[in-house]
């Protein structure tokens, strides 16, 4: 039945009790509403039951046309979400918040096709850490990878020689990140990193436990709980830090570090690779870039709110140097065997086996 219909029987249904309150009664609804309709019927008979726009005749607030023009062109230029695109327009003299964007983009960005997600048990519990350094996620990034970055760069990559893997830990509250590379991936650069970055943060302050959780990589100890355990007391328990595994197939537990390498490749490789000839340069501009997103890159995820994640770091009590946020990325290959038979000179070169 159209909407017409349904009011017309509604005028019958008053024309039969002439009573508002039984009318609404027998429809379910209110007297207001009963009221409205028969008035209007009365007063312009069949056409008073079509529906009418709610659309105001004035919005003096409504944004400029051109305005909307200048944000679409930025949105296509860029494909930005609300947050950071006020950010784009600010910095190009637009001052607009994030909300009128969102409007803005409703009414004119064409329906944007989505991907449907694969189904992840969440990990409520990593969201709920309060403490930093407490919980840290830790995963190795294959830089070479000719679906983000195109053939052209990871051509100039393999040519130069420069290293192909990434290693991240990145803090589960914060968000702030350690980073290092390598040219293998081994069971020696992964302890060796782990055992850095521990050092690291307990020379600027960080006390308490460390637990670090990783994927079920090789590199890390692989599907054997009892090799991980092995390797955690060995080499981590010392420093009062511990290994960890998420459960098999939740990679959604350590979603943090990994959509931080989506950002890796929009940010950093995809401009920036082409540019770079030497090792040296690439550890160069990777020590900035490290910089850059943890003191003063923007973040957007969950309780950052536009902060970086030294400005939360700070804002949860920190209050040593800012130093924290710029780790020296250091190539692994060349000091991970000596560092871990530093650490355990009895029997360290068993963690010499290559993961391929």
């Amino acid at each position: 039945m159209s909407d017409v219909g349904a009011r017309r029987l509604l005028i019958e249904a008053y024309d039969e009790t002439g009573s508002l309150s039984e009318t609404a009664r027998r429809w379910q609804t209110s007297r207001q509403v009963v009221r409205k309709w028969v008035r209007r019927y009365r007063e312009e008979g069949e056409a008073g039951l079509e529906s009418r726009s709610h659309r105001p005749h004035c919005s003096p607030r409504r944004t400029a046309p051109e305005v909307e023009q200048q944000v679409m062109e930025a949105w296509e230029k860029t494909k930005y979400g609300r947050h950071r695109l006020a950010i784009f327009l600010r910095h190009h003299g637009l001052e607009l918040s994030p909300h009128t964007i969102r409007h803005i983009l409703r009414r004119l960005r064409p329906p944007q096709p989505r991907r449907r997600r694969k189904v992840l048990y969440p990990a409520h519990w990593a969201w709920e850490v309060e403490v930093p350094f407490t919980l840290i996620q830790v995963d190795v990034k294959d830089i070479l990878d000719k679906g983000a970055l195109g053939t052209r760069t990871t051509t100039h990559m393999g040519r130069q020689g420069l290293p192909r893997y990434q290693w991240t830990a990145c803090d589960a509250r914060t968000r702030l990140r350690l980073l290092a590379y390598s040219h293998h991936i081994t069971r020696t650069n992964g302890m060796a990193f782990l055992i850095l970055c521990v050092l690291f943060l307990r020379a600027l302050g960080i006390k308490g436990p460390i637990v670090f959780q990783s994927d079920w990589g090789q590199e890390f100890g692989g599907d054997n709980p009892d090799r991980v355990a092995a390797l955690s007391l060995r080499f981590l328990a010392p420093l009062d830090a511990q290994l960890m595994r998420y459960p098999m197939g939740r990679k959604g537990y350590n979603g943090r570090v990994e959509r931080s390498h989506r950002t890796d490749d929009e940010e950093f490789y995809r401009p920036y690779l082409l540019h770079i000839d030497t090792v040296a340069d690439f550890l160069a501009f990777a020590q900035n870039w490290t910089y850059f997103y943890n003191a003063l890159r923007p973040h957007f995820g969950h309780d950052m709110n536009a902060r970086t994640p030294l400005a939360v770091l700070k804002s949860l009590g920190y209050t040593g140097s800012n130093a924290i946020a710029a780790f020296p990325p250091l190539l692994l290959d060349k000091i991970s065997s000596d560092l871990l038979l530093a650490c355990d000179p009895e029997d360290g070169i068993d963690l010499l086996a290559h993961y391929r």
